[in-house]
């Protein structure tokens, strides 16, 4: 039997596509293989939203080269984001690599590997969705849902237009579907996948539809208990989808909302079409509607043309929301992108660093506060299995997205209560409650 190996780089979409890549292979006879040099097939799905990633990936890819030149017949693949941005130059810099592809392009990996010539190929068409066909979960209770692909914004730094196609929508009735078909096989909670999930349904005929209509929808399927999703936009978060957060059961108290720079100045250089009043008109509305709501963010420190002013900005947002957690990240150049051609107002990168650090504090310092308000309250929380800290206690998440480490003898899947007893800025602790436990846990 063939074994194959896959190393996943970047979001949570490409985790996905990890996931379909698995299925189809073990649906042609492969078995995993736990490590690189085990595999006769290593397959890498690339991200080249952040350098770090590139830099992560042709570390591995280096790796696979060695185990190529011992095992001539091992075959390399190289997917994804970064695959797409460099498919000019894929074969000419890396010759060992035997076949290249986009995101565009994962349901004719099984077309790839029957080929009778496996040598230098390349397939970057945008077209299928990765949706479609058969996956191999990592956790038996949770599942991505990819709702849509590509995306239609134009922002300054952002190469995922070019290497994920423009915006399309799943149909709505296959979707409601699908969730029934993953509630029916164990699937308790299911996270929505979009580059841009708010603005799902506007393009499907001959009915166009509205992400709060899919909510609702989803909200429907019996025995899916917790519904996710990432990521929205600012400027398509709407009424309609907040009140959803509200009114639906299963709609989790979570929402990620990139703010990517608190002033409007950058803003309107990254083309992210909304101002800093405009972003914090959303926040607002998300704590009228949903009060105990978690908010996390995206934030990009050192974009060209940032000055201290502008960084000041972007602290005060931080000061005034409160995020509940947020992915940070210095910027980066991304080839292809209108940001990349920029040469006035560069940061050096000592200034990035040293924003990064005070941006760093603030996000932690308001975390562990707003952490704190969990303290003593008793919280649903899914379970997902032993703690990655010890190994004596559970892990799982609360609906508010928060992981939770506690004491208990809950089975992973289970839904069950946990007494909170302590907080950080990033996890919860505690108990489960003797005296309750959630329902259908």
């Amino acid at each position: 039997m063939k074994r194959y190996h896959v190393t996943t780089f970047g979001c949570q979409m490409n985790e996905h596509d990890s996931e379909r890549m698995k299925g189809m292979l073990e649906g042609l006879g492969y078995a995993e293989a736990p490590e690189q040099r085990d595999a006769d097939l290593i397959l890498f799905n690339t991200c080249s939203i952040r350098e770090s990633a590139d830099s992560r990936f042709l570390a591995h890819l280096g790796s696979a080269k060695k185990v190529k030149s011992q095992r001539p017949d091992v075959v390399i693949g190289v997917g994804g984001c970064w695959a797409q941005s460099l498919k000019e130059e894929v074969f000419a810099r890396f010759p060992f690599v035997d076949v290249a592809f986009g995101p565009g392009q994962i349901h004719r990996l099984a077309e790839f590997l029957s080929s009778d010539s496996l040598t230098a190929q390349g397939y970057f068409e945008f077209e299928g969705f990765a949706g479609h066909l058969p996956m191999k979960r990592s956790r038996e209770h949770q599942a991505w849902l990819q709702i849509s692909v590509g995306c239609n914004c134009n922002c300054s730094y952002c190469i995922v237009p070019s290497t994920r196609g423009r915006e399309a929508s799943r149909a709505f009735e296959e979707l409601v579907a699908e969730a029934g078909r993953l509630a029916a096989a164990g699937v308790r909670e299911v996270t929505l996948l979009g580059q841009n999930v708010n603005a799902y349904g506007r393009d499907l005929r001959p009915r166009s539809s509205s992400f709060a209509e899919l909510l609702h929808a989803l909200d429907a399927v019996d025995g899916l208990e917790r519904i996710r999703y990432t990521s929205p936009h600012p400027k398509d978060m709407r009424e309609d989808v907040i009140r959803a957060h509200a009114e639906l059961p299963s709609v989790c108290e979570h929402i990620h909302l990139p703010l990517q720079s608190g002033s409007s100045a950058i803003l309107k250089a990254m083309r992210r079409t909304y101002d800093r009043s405009r972003y914090l008109d959303r926040v607002a509305l998300i704590r009228e509607h949903v009060p105990d709501c978690a908010l996390t963010t995206d934030i990009i420190v050192g974009f060209p043309g940032e000055t201290e002013a502008d960084f000041a900005q972007t602290l005060e947002v931080c000061e005034e929301v409160g995020y509940d957690g947020a992915f940070t990240f210095v910027f980066s150049p991304r080839r292809g992108t209108a940001a990349a051609e920029l040469t006035e107002g560069l940061v050096p990168h000592e200034v990035k660093v040293e924003r990064m650090q005070r941006l760093v504090e603030v996000v932690q310092r308001r975390a562990h506060e707003r952490a704190q308000r969990f303290v003593g309250r008793t919280l649903e929380v899914l379970v997902e299995g032993p703690s990655r800290t010890d190994p004596t206690r559970l892990r799982g998440r609360s609906r508010h997205g928060k992981a939770v480490n506690f004491a208990g003898l809950a089975e992973p899947g289970e839904l069950v209560m946990v007494d909170i007893r302590a907080a950080t800025s990033q996890t919860l602790s505690g108990e489960e409650s003797l005296v309750a436990r959630a329902v259908g846990g």
